[in-house]
């Protein structure tokens, strides 16, 4: 698999809600390749900033040779993405990482945040029953995309919409069951995930949010604690770039 850096051209972009965009690029040798759960570095136009950013695929059309991502602005990197157009050129580098393992069950798709875009991809790859949490702090976004590919159940921090709390209050509430676990989201969420499916025995599959250097394993700067040694780094790490950034919930110490 190829994961030079390519040159993509952008097809549109909208916001979906404050500081949160969705970026549609044409680049037919990423889309072809791509599977849910892999990433892209994308390059800023700006030479100053040497390093990439790392972006989660939302979506990935190989007979369209399209990719969606799905970001948030949070800082001068990403801020430069926002005033991209129809028609501008951008470098981009992948796909990147192990996405997830799809299991032929009955499944559980949970996304909080910035988390949420890799779900609509891994919805659409999945056969089968799908439950689909989401978790906001206020805003929503792409719950009317992902309502084409399985039930959808909200959490928000303020309750204005679905029920007021975090992913697993609306698991409780609306009695959300499965036989595994797909989740992505902030650190603390994917730890809470991870304690509710060791106590119910649901296998977990977690994917890890974290700042990234290179992007293709060589740097160590995104490493995790995992519970066996690393045959690269020698040590009890995983590099979420290279070996993620899909982990096994039982691999990883969060």
């Amino acid at each position: 698999m190829s994961t030079w850096k390519k040159t993509a051209l952008v097809r549109r972009q909208e916001i979906l809600a404050s500081d949160i965009y969705s970026l549609v690029l044409y680049i037919p040798e990423i889309a072809k390749q791509a599977k849910a759960g892999q990433f892209v570095t994308v390059y800023s136009r700006d030479g100053s900033r040497l390093l990439p950013r790392p972006i989660s695929l939302c979506e990935a059309d190989g007979g369209e040779g399209t990719i969606r991502l799905v970001y948030r602005v949070v800082g001068a990197g990403t801020r430069d993405f926002s005033t991209l157009r129809e028609g501008d050129s951008i470098e981009v580098m992948g796909p990147l990482g192990n996405g997830f393992q799809k299991r032929d069950t009955k499944a559980i798709l949970i996304g909080g945040g910035i988390g949420i875009p890799p779900m609509l991809q891994l919805a659409k790859e999945l056969e089968g029953e799908i439950s689909i949490v989401l978790g906001f702090r206020d805003e929503t976004f792409l719950w009317k995309d992902l309502e084409t590919w399985g039930n959808v159940y909200i959490a928000s921090e303020d309750g204005e919409t679905g029920v007021k709390g975090n992913v697993l209050d609306a698991i409780r509430e609306y009695k959300v069951e499965g036989d595994v676990i797909y989740a992505c989201g902030p650190t603390p969420m994917l730890r809470a995930v991870k304690e509710y499916a060791m106590l119910h025995k649901i296998e977990a599959q977690l994917s890890l949010e974290e700042r990234m250097a290179c992007g293709i394993g060589a740097c160590l700067a995104c490493v995790c604690q995992s519970k066996e040694v690393d045959g690269h780094s020698h040590v009890k790490n995983k590099r979420i770039c290279k070996d993620g950034p899909v982990f096994d919930a039982e691999e990883v110490e969060l």
